[in-house]
């Protein structure tokens, strides 16, 4: 998408030019559409779970924009002669109950015939333009919140692998498909500078959107990191999807990393799916926001670092 013609017009608030997770656009109402598309191959064994967890990830971005998510089309490709169409239906029934849970109507789709099954959602919200929250806005001093632990990734390619703990992979599950809906409205009833999801670039990639949206760097606890149980351990017998391997290679020449062992390194860039928030807070507000944040019972709730002057990122163990 670098390379994409960027697109103008006096209406739309949101583009191309900041790497943000969704576009939006002002109707002649004043009211501002948020609109976003995601869909991928599956990442789970359990069809119904995919669907779940295609359904949370494709809300996320109206989430991480402060938006209330309203109508999704779906998006389905499916290999008609080789996988039978009652999987399909788990897939899509996963995804529906997802979408009722978040509000959102489902308002059509179209399939195709595809040698890879794939499966996903183009999401239309709706937001206030003054309540609008960007990646783009983050201020030196800002504190940086994350309310999901890292490690879906590397999990999923140990479940499609078969070397997931049971227990392990249950709890990927559980956080891939709870929605970061309560997320968003803590953010958003608090007021921050900055937000975004943490999905395909990994905790360090979508920090350096940010960080590259807003001129500044950042300093990040590596201690005050969430991690799910196990994921480390894995990361340490190899298993890691190809997207994590890429996003660590991708920000090695903006992150200090210090001393830090290639296996941590690793769950940092780690290519998550469904993943939390990284909210960039004013630090009077940080507590107030903890708050809110644990009275939405989000999977995780935690200080990891700050924004600072300068450029990139450095980790701090």
């Amino acid at each position: 998408m670098r390379n994409s013609p960027v697109t103008r017009h006096p209406d739309l608030l949101v583009g191309l030019e900041t790497s943000d997770d969704a576009a939006v656009y002002v109707t002649p109402g004043g009211t501002a559409l948020v609109q976003t598309v995601d869909f991928f191959t599956p990442v789970v064994d359990d069809p119904y779970d995919w669907g779940r967890i295609t359904a949370a990830n494709a809300l996320s971005d109206v989430y991480a924009m402060g938006g209330t998510p309203i109508t999704a089309l779906q998006l389905v490709g499916w290999p008609r002669d080789t996988l039978p169409f009652e999987l399909l239906e788990e897939v899509i029934a996963g995804g529906a109950a997802v979408m009722e849970a978040a509000g959102c109507t489902i308002v059509g789709g179209h399939s195709i015939d595809d040698p890879e099954p794939k499966y996903g959602f183009a999401v239309t919200g709706l937001v206030e333009p003054d309540r609008l929250v960007t990646n783009a806005g983050a201020q030196p001093g800002d504190s940086l919140v994350l309310t999901k632990p890292l490690g879906t990734g590397i999990i999923a390619t140990a479940i499609k692998n078969q070397k997931a703990d049971m227990e392990v992979a249950a709890q990927a599950v559980e956080i891939m498909t709870a929605l970061n809906e309560g997320a968003s409205r803590a953010m958003t009833s608090v007021g921050v500078n900055a937000a975004t999801d943490i999905t395909g670039f990994g905790l360090l990639g979508h920090l350096t959107e940010m960080l590259e949206a807003a001129g500044l760097g950042a300093e990040l606890n590596l201690q005050a990191i969430p991690l799910i149980d196990g994921v480390v351990e894995l990361a340490e017998q190899g298993i890691l999807p190809g997207g994590s391997k890429r996003n660590l290679e991708s920000v090695t020449d903006s992150v200090d990393f210090g001393d830090i062992p290639v296996q941590i390194r690793n769950v940092l860039a780690d290519a998550q799916t469904s993943g939390g928030l990284l909210i960039s807070v004013h630090p009077d507000r940080v507590d107030y926001l903890l708050e809110a944040l644990e009275a939405e019972r989000t999977q995780a709730a935690a200080v990891i670092g700050s924004i600072v002057p300068g450029s990139g990122i450095r980790l701090l163990s």
